[in-house]
């Protein structure tokens, strides 16, 4: 049985079907003289519709036997990435299923620039997502015909990233353990002739001992997942994904109010394995490694408690003030693994902080970066990718608050600021000054847009293969 993890929009054709559809694009600064040339009949339904004063994104404009002659669709200049999920969004809305089940769309694409064709193919395809593993869709997807002149293979690499993403983060923890969060790894590794090790037992007792400590509590028996992929001459670029499959805070036990989400405490792994997918889907020359602990934090009598010290893998001892502070604990042995190579970039994704969300609310994630010429760079190209981040300051002032009395450093200092406290406090498991970056992401929609439903939602992942492909692109 296909899994659905890995399942894509069934929303592109080839071929027309029966009825066929134009998608006329006109830019919004070039309306209102397109509108004077139009016969009174359609400027008539852009005045009812809204269309004429760009309150409305499309028009339809019939026969005079009443069948549909176009869909005239309002743009800026360049195609932002959602707006063609807006326009898949409403005609679902206008059109019944039995009519969707017998149409096709096409785009009038001469004129589009490739980066624009790309971004309506895949906005389409994200309007058309639904996470349907355990509820039926009720809705029939547009399809659209695949335009002349599209990158079809990059394309559906970004559409397959994102939503593999997506349904990784919306499975439940019942369904989405250390063990499962293995296997979506292991698939995604043998698509692309990946090699895959799995550490568990006595030898990630030893060699992962935090990743081990946290993951202990649970019967769902914690693991290091280790993905690589490449050809050895290439740069070495190392991803690290925080797999934590569900986070109760341990001991220090979550509201219920702040655990209902914590399935989604795998957002971390989730990009880490989206970024990985674009790498290996489009065949960037880079020597990869995906790293991702995977444990569940649970409360047991294994359970590891406030106040226990522990030896993490580089040999700094760790005083546990916070067993919800858990992320930056597994965190830890895989930086430290992952920087023992000396990699030319490392960058880890991880649901770290709350304060992260304080100072950027849901859909920016807090990066940092401990080399000034990358972090701009990730910055800039954010914005540009229309997923944007924001650059925080590892301000190295601050590391006395993640100083113990008792051990080399504790894991919460339990003051404002954790955001950064935290980003110090990985970076003190880098062996060396490996070139680093360190995403605090959210990885949710809470509310709903077109192209993004409510769940799992890729927030940085775009962003940073787009600054990845511009560093070692051909």
């Amino acid at each position: 049985m296909a899994d659905p993890i890995f399942d894509t929009p069934k929303c592109f054709l080839t071929q027309k079907r029966k009825t066929h559809i134009k998608l006329h694009i006109i830019r919004n600064e070039k309306l209102s003289a397109w509108l004077k040339k139009q016969d009174t009949s359609v400027r008539k339904g852009a005045a009812e519709n809204g269309f004429d004063k760009e309150e409305s994104i499309l028009l339809i404009t019939r026969n005079k036997n009443g069948s549909i002659k176009n869909i005239t669709i309002r743009m800026d200049k360049e195609i932002r990435l959602y707006d063609m999920a807006q326009v898949a969004n409403r005609i679902t809305t206008l059109f019944s299923s039995n009519f969707l089940k017998s149409t096709s769309f096409e785009i009038q694409s001469e004129k589009l620039s490739q980066n624009n064709l790309g971004n309506a193919h895949i906005g389409w395809a994200l309007g058309c997502y639904e996470f349907t593993k355990y509820k039926k869709s009720k809705k029939e997807n547009p399809a659209l015909l695949w335009a002349k002149g599209i990158d079809k293979k990059r394309a559906n690499a970004y559409i397959q990233s994102v939503c593999m993403l997506r349904s990784l983060i919306n499975t439940p923890a019942n369904d989405m353990g250390p063990e499962e969060l293995e296997k979506a790894a292991r698939k995604l590794a043998t698509t692309h002739k990946a090699t895959i090790k799995v550490v568990k037992g006595k030898e990630l007792e030893t060699g992962f001992p935090m990743v081990f400590a946290v993951g202990d509590s649970s019967p769902r028996r914690p693991r290091l997942i280790d993905i690589k992929w490449g050809k050895a001459k290439d740069p070495k670029l190392t991803i690290i994904g925080k797999g934590v499959c569900f986070d109760t805070g341990g001991l220090d036990l979550k509201p219920s109010a702040y655990m209902r989400l914590m399935k989604k405490d795998m957002g971390g792994a989730a990009h880490a394995l989206g970024v990985a997918k674009l790498v290996m889907g489009l065949n960037l020359p880079v020597r990869l490694r995906v790293l991702i602990p995977a444990v569940e934090n649970s409360v047991s009598g294994k359970a590891f408690r406030p106040g226990d010290i522990f030896t993490s893998r580089k040999g700094l001892t760790i005083e546990n003030t916070n067993t919800d502070a858990e992320g930056r604990l597994i965190l830890t042995d895989a930086l430290t693994l992952a920087s023992e190579e000396k990699p030319d970039l490392i960058i880890d994704f991880c649901t770290l902080t709350g304060s992260a969300r304080a100072a950027l609310g849901q859909d920016i994630p807090a990066f940092f970066s401990n080399n000034e010429k990358l972090g701009k760079a990730l910055q800039d190209i954010s914005m540009k990718s229309e997923d944007p981040l924001w650059e925080m300051p590892l301000w190295q002032p601050y590391r006395r608050h993640n100083e113990s009395a008792i051990a080399d450093l504790h894991n919460s200092a339990g003051i404002p600021g954790d955001l950064i406290y935290s980003a110090l406090f990985l970076e003190s498991f880098l062996v060396g000054k490996p070139n680093w970056m360190h995403m605090d992401v959210f990885a949710w929609e809470s509310s709903g847009r077109p192209g993004r439903p409510k769940g799992g939602c890729d927030t940085g992942m775009r962003a940073v293969f787009a600054l990845l492909e511009k560093r070692y692109g051909r």
